[in-house]
């Protein structure tokens, strides 16, 4: 049986801007399928190629497969959508699967929209698509179908139908990803100029964050022992000529022990990889001492989740850490020569000139090597989506990027919000071209961060960062367009009855329910149990002197 995956062609000028990154699910699935017999699996990366819909459709004709996976998240959907129906116009026997995080949750919308999609793959994907792909194998996919957990489809009479959850899988460790689907030349660093990969270590999170869903997704944190997770690192640094990697985990670092033991053990085989990772602020400032540690390493990036620049926001979005705390966070990891990057959400309703100045303005005195302005997202399968209810007309999901002001504040308009964000990275970046980049004495954050210099400027040359290409000069006058499909605007009567009206456009979330397999977990471990004898070497050369 022929399987072709297909990463969806989607942009924004968000992370993008530093690369292509390999997209992990490819490598996971694609590994789960192989390991049950399935040895036809071939990857088509429409995102890294920039393939057209017409390209996308003579590849499906000329591989002939039986069945075409494709995944998603909220501004890819579209995308992905599009995918399910041009494999069906090429062949309608061929079966269609979609997975990710929006049609997790947003199945009924995904379904109604798109009904040439088979079925989609809700939650981890791994045991579900195999189990799916055996039916299918079988020819007997549709009268078992029901039986097969962790799925959604259009049943025999027309509804929507989704099945149980599929539990969790226990142990990562069984998984068995097969990196070598990609074609690596394409997955380049621009910073290092290296290959870059997107391995996973642990999954889900403990904490839940208002703006996000990662834990929903996941249900319950879990690590793979470091030494069978380096394993992967070695084959990834040794057989792919691999230079960098950074994790795809939401929190890699909170079970301290697991941590500890990887950076040991990436040591210990003397790898010669560099790293960066996303952490909470609350984890860095537990680790202090174990900063130079981390670095010896490899891990030469951190970006942490500061989100916002007032308390009443970190408080909003369930963050558990406060402004003075952030500041420190971003001087530790700077002292032991850790580029700190910082984030901040922009773009809520409460939004104004005088807050983004304001945000700039602690920005500028954080004074971390990167910082981040990504304008609020309300992904529609979040707590913090439910607490906004009808103010969210835009149901544009294409431009749900981060980019995109979605929320329009009480008191400015979308297009303001966004020239705000873009002067302030104008103005940060500029000081930091002329001011502190080239000046670093540590010789690696030097490279490093004159290395993303480059980045930046090349995708702000071809309008691609940020989509600055929406932004026109017009009568000396700046003029935006937001590029909204007017379609995809709900009226505020639609907006406030939404239930009854497009009840397909509510999200399920009873895949996030203890009774799903769902645990937050936060209580239940205790993080601190840690065995001092797993560091064998904290010394370290590196420290960075600005």
């Amino acid at each position: 049986m022929k399987i072709l995956m297909i990463q969806p062609n989607y942009h924004s000028g968000g992370a993008e801007i530093a690369g292509n990154w390999t997209p992990s699910w490819v490598a996971y699935i694609g590994g789960a399928l192989k390991q049950a017999g399935f040895n036809q699996v071939k990857f088509v990366d429409a995102m890294a190629d920039d393939l057209p819909d017409e390209t996308i459709e003579e590849i499906i004709r000329k591989n002939q497969p039986d069945v075409v996976m494709t995944t998603n998240i909220t501004p890819s959907i579209f995308k992905a959508q599009d995918i399910m129906k041009i494999a069906k116009k090429v062949n309608k026997n061929i079966r269609t699967i979609m997975g990710g995080i929006h049609s997790t949750f947003m199945y009924p919308q995904v379904l109604t929209e798109a009904p040439e999609t088979d079925y989609v793959v809700r939650g981890e994907g791994e045991e579900v698509t195999v189990n799916l792909m055996k039916a299918i194998a079988a020819g007997n996919d549709k009268e078992t179908r029901s039986e097969i957990t962790g799925i959604a489809y259009i049943d025999e009479n027309g509804k929507v139908f989704a099945t149980a959850a599929h539990p969790v899988i226990e142990d990562l460790d069984t998984l068995s990803p097969d990196w070598s689907l990609y074609d690596w030349d394409k997955y380049i660093y621009t910073p290092l100029n290296c290959r870059l990969a997107v391995p996973n270590f642990a999954r889900g999170c403990p904490f839940t964050c208002t703006f996000c869903s990662q834990w929903q997704f996941w249900r319950r944190y879990r690590a793979r022992s470091p030494k069978n997770f380096v394993d992967e690192i070695e084959i990834l640094v040794k057989k792919y000529k691999v230079g960098f990697f950074i994790l795809a985990d939401e929190e890699p670092t909170i079970n301290k022990q697991k941590f500890v033991s990887l950076c040991q053990e990436l040591i210990d085989r003397k790898l010669d990889v560099t790293w960066g990772i996303n952490t909470r602020v609350t984890d860095i400032m537990r680790d202090e001492d174990l900063l130079p540690f981390y670095r010896k390493a490899g891990l030469v990036h951190v970006s942490l989740g500061t989100e916002a620049a007032s308390q009443m926001n970190l408080n909003r979005f369930r963050k558990e850490t406060t402004i003075e705390e952030n500041k420190y966070a971003i001087k530790l990891l700077q002292k032991n020569g850790i580029v700190a990057e910082a984030q901040f959400v922009m773009g809520l309703e409460h939004e104004t000139p005088e807050t983004i100045e304001e945000t700039y303005q602690l920005c500028k005195d954080w004074d971390p090597d990167m910082a981040n302005w990504t304008i609020y997202t309300p992904w529609p399968f979040s707590d913090l989506f439910k607490e906004l209810g009808d103010r969210v007309e835009v149901r544009d999901y294409s431009r749900y990027n981060f980019v995109s002001p979605i929320i329009k504040p009480d008191n400015m308009e979308r297009e303001d919000v966004l020239k705000g964000v873009l002067k302030s990275y104008g103005r940060f970046y500029a000081r930091k071209t002329f001011f502190s980049y080239p000046w670093i004495k540590d010789p690696y954050v030097r490279k490093y961060m004159l290395g993303c210099l480059k980045a930046f400027a090349k995708t702000t040359l071809t309008k691609r960062f940020y989509d600055i290409d929406r932004v026109k000069t017009k009568n000396r006058k700046i003029e935006i367009d937001l590029g909204f499909d007017q379609s995809r605007i709900l009226t505020q009567e639609e907006a406030k009855n939404l239930k009854e009206r497009r009840p397909e456009m509510i999200a399920d979330m009873s895949f996030g329910l203890k009774e799903a397999g769902y645990q937050r977990e936060h209580d239940e471990h205790n993080w601190d149990e840690f065995d001092e004898s797993t560091i064998r070497d904290r010394t370290s050369s590196t420290v960075r002197n600005c």
